[in-house]
């Protein structure tokens, strides 16, 4: 049976040579991200406005979608639902559900007005266990923790790759990383999504994914780079950005895979989240590939210490002691 290949091997794609086309779309993502996130500003959730948190438990198993459609027809500026279980939301099974909702910015309402209001939304059947207002301070103490957690991920990544390689591999880290959470935060701008702490893990788990997709790329490039000590950096870039093309395409495409039925199928409260990471894959995809390798042909020059290499023999390839 022959194996499936998306890829053919053995390619010989002139991306070093194409850097500059890459580098004009990458530039035009970069400008329509800024301009989204200065005209437009996020979209702040729940978690970073303030809003109401209220748990209720049934007398049966709750379905939630259908709850959702009485919580909205309710007119709240925005609502979110979850199930949440342990001890008595056990019997029955998804009998608890925990409701976040944010009243309306133009006409303020006390938080029992807003428990009223579910109250007579949801009709008979539901206990009323805890509820809760997230303030103004709370929630900007989250926004300015989730802002500051991520701008700190990206330069610790940064730090890893530099000391894990060598400094000019680091800033191309920097700059790719930090390029591909900034576009997608300009996604979550122009498209209106909701900003939230789910939105934050999102932003940080494609800093981890893009990376990942870097440093493997990095690892071929200081592995050939020693391979073969003659060879110029753009035929070294363009070798070992083919070598690792399979892998990363197969990943990309594998991850994506897994992500499209949540988008599809995973509802209101899921969709923000997974457009935003399937989004982040191709643009992680597109920065490992185009950005971060031809970010080294601008800086200093990569050095292989004598000790890591000797003379090439045979056929130009050389061997570590």
């Amino acid at each position: 049976m022959r194996l499936l290949k998306l890829i053919p091997d053995n390619t010989k794609i002139d991306f070093v040579g194409a850097r500059f086309i890459a580098f004009a779309i990458d530039g035009a993502l970069l400008a329509i991200a800024m301009f989204a996130l200065i005209f437009y500003g996020l979209n702040f959730g729940i978690d970073f406005t303030g809003g109401v948190l209220v748990e209720v438990k049934g007398t049966k198993s709750i379905d939630i979608a259908q709850m959702r459609t009485k919580i909205d027809s309710l007119r709240f500026a925005e609502a979110q639902l979850q199930y949440f279980g342990g001890g008595e939301c056990e019997m029955p099974a998804n009998s608890c559900v925990l409701i976040r909702v944010q009243p309306e910015m133009n006409t303020p309402a006390s938080d029992q007005e807003v428990v009223t209001r579910i109250r007579s939304g949801l009709g008979e059947g539901f206990a009323f266990r805890r509820t809760e207002v997230v303030g103004p301070k709370v929630s900007d103490e989250l926004k300015n923790a989730g802002i500051l957690a991520t701008v700190i991920a990206v330069l610790m990544i940064g730090l890893y790759v530099a000391v894990r390689f060598e400094w000019q591999y680091g800033v191309a880290a920097i700059f790719a990383t930090g390029h591909d959470v900034f576009v997608t935060a300009g996604l979550y701008s122009l498209m209106h999504l909701d900003f939230s702490l789910s939105s934050v893990a999102a932003l940080l788990t494609l800093a981890g994914y893009s990376v990942n997709d870097t440093v493997v790329v990095f690892d071929r490039i200081r592995e050939n780079r020693r391979r073969y000590k003659r060879m110029g950096l753009h035929e070294l870039i363009n070798l070992s950005t083919n070598q690792t093309l399979t892998r990363t395409v197969l990943t990309s495409v594998t991850t994506s895979i897994s992500i499209v039925p949540l988008l599809l199928f995973g509802g209101p409260t899921l969709f923000d989240f997974t457009a935003a990471i399937l989004f982040g894959i191709v643009v992680g995809t597109y920065s490992s590939i185009y950005v971060a390798s031809a970010l080294l042909i601008y800086l200093p020059q990569i050095n292989v210490s004598r000790e890591e290499t000797v003379p090439a023999t045979g056929g130009g390839a050389a061997r570590s002691r």
